[in-house]
């Protein structure tokens, strides 16, 4: 294990730690100096493994300030910045975003069970059973799924929309999370009937009613599930965050998840950095869904072939992807990844670059990004103190 990876992951995360919580980035870059709730959570769980108290204390303050500015309705803010000359509340930008509300219940309940702590869920209980409330209002006809729009999450210009595997995965995480305090029988109901419409309508040769049954039929299935589906049918590409989530939460079958597995891992000795990229195959202009690609995005067009989103390779998705492998007893695979993730985070002195062009290696986006650090600690963690979430 690199024991200097790691103490550099560990001084950025006390770089960007504030008395608000965790920012995104270190580097001087506006929408970056924000605490963000799906990076404030993900940081926030690399403190956790990591047992450094001075960072488990921003965690708790990245919560504070989520539960602190929640939209009256329930949403949690996507990011927040708080500055001396003015605070600003963000939802999120072309749409709201849907796994800030499930990142922040994750959180909670991740930080009080590391404490030993229900009464930290009870101090949030208001703010997570509106979160809750808010999710069963966003499946719209009741059947179970989240309904996502264009732009609704982390991959935020992407072509995902619809019922998002990552959406849903994500839900029955914070749902087991808060339930192990809870004890509730509604609610292990609800958890039961996701993922059962999750297998059902993600998962080849499934036996229940589907969704769309027509789409479903058209679909060639592969050995992962496929990243989202909505009335205009499937969209096939591969989610690497997704199926690593799938993982980690057991669902699939014995056999599927070996498959899923297998694939990941495969496809990540084909790249040239060894490491996952985040959605696959990469999509290129003469591609079905080139326009969506290029038309979803606020400012800037950066999903070009192999970076970003669309085919690029993200060391915090390969940390999920390495807690997988992890999970899965393949201990040394798990080894493989953490040190491909050390070796792209330790380019130009370790500057923690968001994500990397998957064919030619370049570095793309924001450097000393927080959650790139994250993923070294969390697999780091996992592969020498046995580290372990709430699953």
């Amino acid at each position: 294990m690199n024991q200097l990876a790691y103490n550099k992951a560990l001084d950025l995360l006390h770089q960007v730690a504030t008395p608000n919580g965790f920012l995104a980035s270190a580097e001087n870059t506006t929408n970056y100096k924000r605490v963000w709730a799906r990076d404030g959570v993900i940081c926030g769980l690399a403190a956790l493994a990591s047992g450094d108290e001075q960072l488990i204390a921003t965690f708790r303050n990245t919560l504070e300030t989520l539960a602190k500015h929640q939209h009256p309705i329930g949403t949690i803010p996507s990011n927040v910045l708080i500055s001396d000359e003015k605070t600003e509340v963000s939802y999120g930008g072309l749409a709201g975003r849907v796994d800030a509300v499930t990142w922040f219940v994750v959180g909670v309940c991740q930080y009080a069970f590391y404490k030993a702590d229900p009464s930290f869920v009870k101090q949030y209980q208001n703010q997570i059973e509106k979160c809750l409330a808010l999710l069963e209002a966003w499946e719209f006809n009741n059947k179970h799924l989240l309904y996502t729009p264009l732009s609704g999450n982390w991959a935020d210009e992407y072509i995902t929309d619809g019922y998002v595997l990552y959406d849903q995965l994500l839900r029955v995480w914070a749902l087991k999370s808060y339930n192990y305090f809870e004890k509730s029988d509604t609610i292990s109901t609800k958890i039961k009937n996701i993922i059962q419409q999750i297998e059902v309508n993600f998962m080849p040769n499934s036996i229940g009613e589907k969704y769309h049954e027509r789409a479903y039929n058209e679909v060639r299935f592969q050995d992962f599930m496929p990243c989202s589906f909505s009335p205009s049918g499937y969209k096939i590409n591969y989610d690497a965050f997704a199926n690593s989530l799938a993982l980690l939460l057991n669902i699939g079958t014995e056999e599927y998840q070996n498959r899923m597995l297998r694939y990941s891992y495969e496809l990540s000795e084909q790249t040239t950095l060894g490491l996952l990229p985040a959605f696959w195959p990469t999509i290129f202009e003469t591609d079905e869904h080139w326009n969506l690609l290029k038309n979803n995005c606020k400012y800037e067009f950066r999903n070009h072939p192999y970076e970003f989103h669309n085919g690029g390779s993200w060391p915090m998705v390969n940390g999920f992807f390495g807690l997988a492998l992890y999970s899965k007893n393949e201990r040394e695979k798990a080894k493989e990844i953490l040190a491909k993730i050390n070796a792209v985070n330790a380019q130009f002195e370790f500057s923690f670059y968001e994500n990397f062009n998957t064919k030619t290696a370049e570095p793309n986006g924001v450097a000393f990004c927080a959650w790139s650090a994250a993923a070294t600690i969390l697999v780091h963690q996992s592969l020498t103190t046995n580290f372990k979430f709430l699953i």
